[in-house]
């Protein structure tokens, strides 16, 4: 599965519910599996962003589906980034000429 590193920033809808993030967490971490995804890790953070998530699905179109999915709810906006492994990262640069 592929990796990826979503940076998370709650909009003013969410932010306003913060109360409510905790249950958005767990249906997010539905709406993954029901995508055939998953949440590896989720840290609350401070700084440019609000939330980090780190996330595996089969392909980009299932984590584009799944982030368009949770994003349209509007309680978030996601900026989400490819992620390679350190054994991926081997490869792709062993392969250069």
């Amino acid at each position: 599965m592929a990796t990826y590193i979503s940076l998370i920033r709650w909009t003013e809808q969410g932010i306003a519910n913060v109360k409510k993030s905790p249950d958005r967490l767990d249906a997010a971490k539905k709406a993954f599996k029901a995508g055939g995804a998953e949440i590896k890790e989720f840290f609350l953070v401070m700084g440019q962003y609000d939330m980090v998530v780190v996330s595996e699905a089969p392909d980009d179109e299932t984590a584009s589906k799944v982030a368009l999915a949770l994003g349209s709810a509007g309680s978030i906006r996601t900026e989400t980034l490819r992620a390679f492994k350190e054994d991926e990262y081997r490869k792709i640069v062993a392969a250069l000429p």
